[in-house]
Order: structure tokens, then sequence, then C-alpha cells
């Protein structure tokens, strides 16, 4: 089967592509540098030409409100009459667990936007919200910190190893379209500061942890339980501590 990855080069994106190629699809990689623009259009036509499924893992240059914004909704206004007119079976979007949860945060509405445009255009559809990777764990650490500390709310968490995330996303790509979104998440739910502990601990990282009571992350007040499933959900099956120790 002939399947687009959009953002095809990306991090999950290789891995998507790498898993579908191994099971014997015609992959073609959506990305600029392969040729395929979905904000301009430019190669969107020769990529799509006999495509079955899509899978639209793209992103912002910027989380910035209004270049996520302008973004997702400048890509779809090529993508979607494109993959009509291709007949285009099933177009499956990577989101965020708790994109509705907290639409006062910009890049989570322009990631609706996204969603809204799959829900709304017609073509069969899947939407995978993801819980936050293992890897992102050392941008909180830097982000949220300086040279000397990083400070780390007790907010819920439950990340997802992107080896995972892929897995699954090419698991629901090739399954009968699902017209809604499922969630996936890791095996293990705790508060965010002890997977930052593991971490730092593990790593030997020189910097202190300070743990507090906030419900912040990304200097974002949210709720407490924004960045974990509130209902069922598709479990990873790689530990946080297992994922540290072999990378």
């Amino acid at each position: 089967m002939r399947i687009l990855v959009i953002g095809g080069t990306g991090l999950t994106g290789r891995k998507v592509s790498q898993k579908l190629a191994e099971a014997g699809h015609e992959v073609v990689i959506g990305s600029p540098s392969q040729g395929v623009d979905i904000l301009s259009g430019a190669g969107l036509a020769e990529a799509l030409a006999g495509t079955k499924v899509v899978i639209d893992l793209s992103n912002s240059s910027s989380p910035e409100d209004e270049t996520a914004l302008n973004f997702f909704r400048n890509a779809a206004k090529n993508l979607i009459p494109g993959e009509k007119l291709a007949g285009v079976k099933h177009h499956l979007v990577l989101s965020i667990v708790g994109t509705d949860r907290a639409q006062y945060i910009g890049y989570l509405r322009a990631k609706k936007e996204q969603e809204d445009q799959a829900r709304a255009s017609g073509i069969p559809y899947t939407i995978i919200r993801s819980t936050q990777f293992h890897e992102h764990i050392t941008t909180i650490i830097n982000v949220q910190g300086n040279e000397n500390e990083t400070h780390v709310s007790s907010v819920d968490y439950q990340p997802i190893a992107v080896d995972d995330v892929a897995e699954l996303i090419v698991r629901f790509a090739l399954e009968e379209p699902k017209n809604a979104i499922v969630e996936i998440a890791g095996p293990e739910k705790d508060a965010m500061t002890r997977f930052v502990s593991q971490y730092i601990d593990i790593k030997g990282s020189v910097k202190q942890l300070i743990a507090d009571d906030n419900d912040r992350y990304m200097y974002f007040d949210i709720p407490k339980d924004l960045l974990v499933p509130l209902g069922d959900f598709y479990t990873g099956s790689t530990r946080f501590e297992d994922w540290l120790r072999s990378h």
C-alpha cells in the first residue's frame, strides 16, 4: 500500500516511515527536503497520486500562537483538497493529550484547529492524541531552570517513548479509520517530579531539582491532570527507566 508520511524526516516520522517500509509498504516522505511542501503545495499532487493513507506528523517552525495556527490552517488548505482529489481513504493526525482542555495555550488552539480540519474534511480519519514523549524530558529540564537547577511541578505525568508512538501510529494507519479520537500514553503515571528526578539520578546531571506544587508546565498554569489521559487509552510498553538506561 502507498502511504504518505507528512513530516517523514522528523523524529517520529523517520521511525514511522522505517516501520512501514519494513512491513512492505510503499512509503512517500512528505517534507520540503524531499520535494513535498504542504504550505506551498509544491510536489503534493505527485506525492498523493495513488496514496491510500496519509499520516500527518507535520509541525510548525515555532510553537508561538499565530505561527502555529497559520501553519496548520494553511497546510490544511492544500492537504485536504489534494487528498480528496487523490481518493485517500484514511487520514491520520498526531495530536496531544489535553489539547481540548487548555485552549488558552496558543499551540494547543492550533492543534485543535488541525484536529477540527480533519474531522470536517469528509475523509475517513483517526486522530491520535499522545502524551509527552520520554525524549521531551531534557526540554523540561533545560527550559524550566538555569545552569544549576530546574524547577518542576508535581503535576500528573505519563510519558511515552517515541518508538512506542511510532508503533501505535503504524498500527492505526493499517487498521480501518476510527473516525474518532484515540489517546496513547506510557505505562507509568506519576508526578512529573519523579520522572525528572529519575533522569537526573541516572544521567548524573549536575542540576538540582526544585520541586513545587504550583501546577505549571513550560511556564503555563495548567490543570494538574492536563498531561495525562482521563479516559481509555492505548498503552506503550517502554518504562521510563528502561528507556533511560538504553539511551
